[in-house]
């Protein structure tokens, strides 16, 4: 009698070792594309209220304050300061935005901080982190964002303030956009606030907590100069001079005034060299430290 052979079974196959899902924000390094991220944080920034509510304090403070205070001098030519007639007639541009930018720009530099330190003390932080493993990017992304729309808003204010203010001051001062100086002035002041809020991110993202940045820049921005002025001799000037938003406003001006050290050019330089300092310090800081 014959038995029929019996075929052992054969095992089931090994599952293939999972593999970690690649998440549509990341590449193969599984480090985020930068213009996804930058498209993160645009959609981010643009769902936040309080950047609809500073840019609209920018945009009416500074607005209002140039046409104020333009319309309190004519009003009062006669009986006003000299200096602030010489300021008029040496450069009315100038002197027009820094009625209103003077008081507006706080409200970049809230925002500046606001746009990094909210995360912190929300907790959204860890999530932007998660999303872009190696930080240096989601920083690069978030100042990319917040500089440009920045930039197009603040061209939008001074070349507002400036079409305000020139007709209230024509008939003491005639200044025009074809006058030397005046359309450099005019670019100059987005130029400005857009470094400012990067000067405030970078605050902001070194510090870390929203009211200590807060009051770290408005110390740098308001107090410093009144101070650096009590300072003696030169070496007071100097100091007041290479401030970062004191050396940063000269580029809002159409021409040099008789005690400015620093070119428009060169003081700008200057601010884009403290705020590049500052954005490298927070970058550092950014990858060593715990979210």
């Amino acid at each position: 009698m014959t038995t029929a052979a019996t075929t052992p079974p054969t095992p089931p196959a090994a599952p293939a070792p999972a593999t970690p899902a690649e998440s549509p924000n990341t590449g193969p390094s599984g480090f985020a594309a930068f213009p996804r991220v930058v498209a993160m944080e645009w959609t981010k920034f643009r769902t936040v209220r309080s950047t609809v509510y500073s840019f609209l304090a920018l945009v009416i403070v500074t607005l209002g304050l140039a046409a104020l205070i333009t319309w309190l001098s004519v009003s009062s030519w006669d009986t006003l300061d000299a200096d602030r007639r010489a300021a008029y007639h040496r450069d009315a541009t100038g002197t027009i935005l820094s009625s209103g930018i003077g008081l507006g720009q706080v409200a970049i530099c809230v925002l500046g901080i606001m746009v990094i330190a909210s995360e912190y003390s929300t907790g959204m932080i860890r999530a932007s982190l998660l999303a872009v493993p190696k930080r240096t990017p989601m920083l690069a992304a978030k100042g990319l964002v917040f500089a440009a729309v920045t930039f197009v808003i603040g061209e939008i204010v001074s070349f507002g303030a400036f079409a305000i203010g020139a007709p209230i001051l024509r008939s003491k001062v005639r200044v025009s956009l074809g006058d030397h100086g005046v359309l450099r002035a005019l670019i100059g002041v987005g130029l400005y606030l857009m470094m400012l809020g990067l000067f405030a991110l970078a605050v902001g993202a070194i510090i870390r907590h929203t009211a200590g940045a807060i009051i770290a820049v408005i110390v740098f921005v308001v107090v410093l100069a009144p101070l650096a002025q009590l300072l003696p001799g030169s070496l007071g000037k100097h100091v007041h001079a290479y401030l970062p938003t004191e050396a940063g406003q000269l580029v809002g001006q159409s021409a040099q005034g008789p005690k400015d050290l620093l070119s428009p050019w060169q003081g700008y330089g200057v601010f884009c060299l403290w705020t590049a300092v500052l954005l490298l310090a927070a970058g550092w800081l950014l990858k060593r430290r715990d979210a």
